[in-house]
């Protein structure tokens, strides 16, 4: 399963290039006096390098969200309750990543990013993509809920542009996303079991696979 970055990265390099070249055909026929030549070079070369400013932008948006074809499994993860409404999870990512998380609540909760793009957008290897947002312990009484202690933890990565971001503060990108959404499920924590995230092109879904087995350690 790869990520959506190499495409844009392929484009924005070829647009930098052209423009370099526009950019120089401009300089040349300035030299030998072509006005109206070394302005049209001048622009297009801008233009191209405004597109390549675009598609590196675009690179670094969606840098750690994961493409999505089918149906596939997102996390996998254990529960085990410690106490009254308290219980740990134990999570491993299909990457090969693990970590754990100290939870308050009857339930597991997490929810995801997902980013679907236009048909056209997919000639530059920008397919449905996903990436993981929190997970949180979750209260089955709304009285707890608004009450009692609550457990978040961020799953997704930093970075300093995110496409999720940019399609909602601009209409710009309407062209490339065809919808940009979250998706949330959850699950009874209540006892030792053993879970897995499943992500497809509809949302989330959890599914208790077997009896409690602990993960394996490395």
């Amino acid at each position: 399963m790869a990520t959506v970055v190499e495409p844009t990265a392929l484009a924005a390099l070829l647009a930098a290039l052209a423009s370099l070249l526009a950019l120089a055909a401009g300089v040349l026929a300035l030299r030998r006096r072509h006005l109206v030549r070394a302005g049209a070079g001048v622009l297009l070369g801008l233009l191209l390098l405004a597109l390549a400013a675009c598609f590196a932008t675009l690179g670094v948006a969606v840098h750690g969200y994961r493409a999505l074809t089918r149906e596939e499994v997102a996390m996998t993860l254990w529960t085990r309750p410690v106490g009254a409404q308290r219980f740990e999870v134990d999570v491993l990512f299909p990457d090969g990543r693990s970590r754990s998380f100290a939870l308050a609540g009857d339930q597991f909760y997490v929810d995801a990013r997902i980013l679907k793009w236009h048909p056209w957008a997919n000639l530059l290897g920008l397919h449905t993509a996903y990436e993981l947002d929190r997970i949180a312990g979750r209260y089955a009484r709304l009285e707890d809920e608004r009450a009692a202690a609550r457990t978040i933890f961020a799953l997704g990565r930093e970075r300093p542009v995110d496409a999720f971001a940019l399609r909602q503060r601009f209409a710009w990108l309407a062209p490339l996303l065809d919808a940009e959404y979250g998706s949330a499920t959850f699950a009874s924590a209540d006892h030792p079991a053993r879970y897995e995230v499943r992500v497809s092109t509809t949302g989330l879904l959890v599914r208790e696979v077997d009896a409690f087995a602990p993960p394996a350690t490395p």
